[in-house]
């Protein structure tokens, strides 16, 4: 058997400092959404950013503690990350003590090639793909992403604002294009801020800079929410759990329409 080195120091730190907020909403977001079951092949995807990071420290915690029986596959797309990136990525893989898969690709000059304007939506969409490919090609049945409960609120509020419809991240989705593969985000209930000590207290070095797209993405919407949030969150605390609840607490008696995968729109008033 294979020995593992998973750090003993994070494994303490997410069973003690970081419980409630880490681990324990991690947990919580397995159970209540039903994102895992025993003999799962999973495909945890990692970007070299803070969240992939914690989330895969998050999944050497489950298996180890809760349910031996999943299988963990830790890919990373390297789809041309500056050489620093990756050496500081790499360092900090070897200090959570896991193994990686690096698969190679060409869509960042694919991406620019072809919208050389504004590559970054375009990049989105190709690295998805790329990684629901290599998630089948590794006989996985799911693909776990680290995105957490900044980015769901965000996602809303960008959604109201920006296409004036009401649409949030989910916790889990079958793959449209991939069949047999399921995404889900174990990291749902989990706050950005309680990322961010987690990294700082196990003194990792993230790299914000990856690509050179980067130095250019004038894009800020994601960033204008932000900011919103934490301004709200200074008048009423609550106000980010009240966004994160208003998907699950939808009043369909007192809405005017509503449509189903993007197509059909049903409107209330015609049965008014």
């Amino acid at each position: 058997m294979e020995e593992n080195k998973y750090s003993n120091y994070i494994s303490k730190s997410l069973n003690k400092t970081f419980k409630s907020v880490l681990f324990g909403r991690f947990l919580r977001a397995i159970d209540d959404y039903r994102l895992i079951e025993e003999n799962d092949k999973i495909c945890v995807a990692l970007s070299g950013g803070k969240d992939s990071l914690l989330l895969a420290a998050l999944f050497e915690e489950y298996k180890l503690h809760y349910n031996n029986k999943i299988e963990l596959k830790y890919l990373m797309m390297n789809s041309g990350f500056t050489e620093k990136f990756l050496e500081d990525h790499l360092q900090n893989i070897k200090k959570l003590g896991i193994e990686q898969m690096t698969k190679d690709s060409r869509v960042y000059e694919i991406a620019n090639e072809m919208s050389p304007e504004a590559p970054c939506f375009l990049c989105a969409r190709m690295r998805r793909g790329f990684l629901y490919q290599t998630a089948k090609d590794l006989g996985c049945n799911k693909m776990a992403l680290g995105h957490h409960f900044d980015d769901v609120i965000e996602t809303t509020l960008m959604n109201i604002f920006y296409t004036g419809t009401f649409k949030t991240m989910l916790p889990k989705a079958k793959s449209q294009n991939y069949e047999g593969l399921e995404l889900i985000r174990p990291m749902y209930l989990i706050k950005e801020n309680d990322v961010e000590r987690f990294i700082k207290y196990h003194q990792f070095t993230i790299n914000p800079r990856g690509c050179l797209f980067q130095e250019r993405n004038v894009d800020s919407k994601r960033k204008e929410m932000k900011k919103l949030i934490t301004d709200l969150r200074k008048i009423y605390k609550n106000i980010d759990i009240n966004i994160f609840r208003s998907a699950e607490n939808v009043n369909l008696s007192s809405i005017l329409g509503y449509y189903e995968d993007d197509k059909e729109r049903t409107s209330f008033l015609d049965e008014y």
